[in-house]
């Protein structure tokens, strides 16, 4: 049943995605976090930090893991798992991959028509909608701490982000020498 339910689970997400994998990330958790409960917050945010930190596309990688987890948390053996992880990925791809190659073509012929170019256009703000709820998502107590539980953790947390944001953004930090300097804060700190 599981295996069913992962299928159809990113299928659908597959299919309904506009704007890439940060922007999947929302729909992902709405879906194995709070309707299915395959796996709780904590989980999903682990899930989303080794997606980001592992090759290749961040909205295959979570399906990856999350089709793995839910799998395992269904009772089934680390081999089904396996299984439930290539479904997940697989699924999440499938639909899309056949409607680029009708679309290509169509985007071929028409790319400078209006009606192709108004679609785009009204397809941006939704996209940065997404992305926005994905950024949203990951500022939750599980990747910030909670400031009545232990302050002291929160603002550290906050300090780091800044540091992060500021030495990116600003200063034009490389992001690997970025991550490399806020994961070895993490480990001295916490």
């Amino acid at each position: 049943m599981i295996f069913l339910q992962l299928f159809y689970v990113f299928s659908k997400i597959g299919i309904f995605n506009f704007g890439g994998g940060y922007a999947m990330l929302s729909l992902i958790q709405d879906e194995v976090v709070n309707k299915h409960h395959w796996m709780t917050v904590n989980e999903f945010t682990d899930i989303v930090a080794i997606s980001q930190s592992t090759p290749g596309p961040i909205g295959i990688n979570c399906a990856t893991y999350t089709g793995y987890t839910a799998v395992i948390h269904a009772g089934y053996p680390t081999w089904a798992a396996v299984l439930g992880a290539i479904l997940a990925s697989l699924s999440i791809i499938w639909l899309p991959f056949i409607l680029m190659i009708y679309i290509s073509k169509f985007l071929i012929k028409h790319h400078q028509s209006k009606f192709v170019t108004d679609i785009f256009g009204s397809l941006r703000p939704a996209i940065v909608g997404l992305i926005a709820a994905a950024a949203i998502m990951l500022m939750s107590k599980e990747n910030f701490g909670n400031p009545t539980e232990s302050t002291f953790q929160f603002i550290l947390s906050i300090i780091i982000f800044l540091f992060a944001f500021v030495g990116t953004r600003l200063y034009k930090v490389h992001p690997i020498l970025m991550i490399v300097l806020c994961g070895l804060a993490g480990l001295l700190i916490y």
